[in-house]
């Protein structure tokens, strides 16, 4: 079959080198060892990642030379900071920085410092989320992540989603033909408001008058974040039933508080 010449940025897309597991894991070691140069086969045989994550925001420029050289930077950073000691794989590891990368620079916002304690527990819940789809061919919840790092479904949840890119403060959200809208015009400022603290024990105290079960779906749904799919396997009911408890109960908290 011929294959296509498609060049972006000087760079013959049909000839791109791949490297097999092998040769990254071995070319990573060196790396880590000090050498430097085999950085660029590292570039070199990752650039069809960039590519295949470039495939997703085809629609959103026209100048996908500029995307391709982003991507790249996203890569190049995903190497430098790649440790193979957590035994991930590196595309694993590398799609939500590339991707992050890319919509950062659409979106004209600097990326956000992330603690190494953040990292590491993102790193080994990647790990732990890839032997799951391998070995059982299933996702794996949040929660029994959590269980299985002795860390809470919170912070699994936290380093997760802080490799995921950020939202521009003047990103346009509705545009109905007039002023458009952007996200900094819904945030509110409460530097100055007073607390209803009435509010707040009448909700302390309508939460202790729940059932247990009402009680436990109220808090996991809306201060854990976890779904009705989650509870409903967690508890071994249907998500129909979680989702009845769930309006119950917030009924009930209101005849209470209200």
């Amino acid at each position: 079959m011929a294959r296509h010449k498609v060049e972006i940025c000087g760079v013959d897309t049909a000839n791109i080198e791949v490297l097999s597991k092998e040769e990254q894991e071995r070319l990573f070691k060196e790396y880590k060892s000090g050498n430097k140069e085999v950085k660029d086969l590292l570039v070199r045989g990752n650039l069809k990642l960039v590519l295949s994550i470039l495939k997703k925001f085809s629609n959103r420029t026209d100048n996908m030379d500029d995307l391709f050289q982003i991507g790249c930077i996203g890569l190049i950073k995903a190497i430098e900071n790649f440790d193979l000691s957590y035994d991930v794989c590196f595309s694993t590891y590398s799609v939500p920085m590339i991707s992050g990368e890319i919509k950062r620079y659409l979106r004209d916002n600097n990326s956000i410092r992330i603690s190494r304690g953040i990292k590491d527990i993102a790193y080994k819940a990647l790990k732990e989320k890839e032997r799951i789809i391998n070995e059982e061919n299933r996702e794996a919840t949040n929660s029994e992540i959590a269980k299985t790092l002795g860390v809470t479904e919170y912070q699994v949840t936290n380093a997760l989603e802080s490799l995921k890119d950020t939202i521009s403060m003047h990103e346009p959200i509705y545009n109905d033909g007039g002023d458009t809208i952007y996200l900094a015009d819904q945030i509110a400022d409460h530097k100055n408001d007073l607390y209803d603290y009435d509010i707040k024990l009448s909700l302390k105290e309508a939460l202790k008058k729940l059932k247990e079960k009402e009680r436990y779906i109220i808090v996991s749904r809306y201060l854990v974040g976890k779904t009705q799919m989650e509870l409903a396997d967690e508890i071994g009911i249907s998500q129909a039933q979680i989702s009845r408890l769930e309006k119950n109960g917030i009924d009930n908290i209101k005849k209470m508080i209200l």
